[in-house]
């Protein structure tokens, strides 16, 4: 989303995040964000939730690897671990 939204500072220094922007980041009550302050910028991200870091691990493929004693592994028996290995 490319776009620019003009809003203005309450006395209480409060700035309402336009409905645009909350409902692209699903932004509820209770949200959390962090403002950073750079270069007299100010950037403001949605913190991930428990279930956000659930939704992501999930992501993680799991695999059994065999390590030998010599701390080699058979990059055919774990060919997901090879290619983490080598590509990070």
């Amino acid at each position: 989303m490319d776009c620019v939204f003009t809003r203005k500072v309450s006395k209480k220094g409060q700035v309402v995040i336009p409905i645009q922007i909350r409902k692209a980041l699903g932004l509820k009550k209770g949200s959390k964000v962090s403002f950073e302050l750079k270069n007299g910028e100010i950037t403001i991200k949605k913190l991930p939730t428990a279930l956000d870091w659930s939704n992501l691990v999930k992501q993680i493929p799991v695999e059994d690897v065999k390590i030998g004693e010599n701390g080699y592994f058979d990059p055919k028996k774990s060919p997901d671990f090879h290619d983490w290995m080598v590509n990070g």
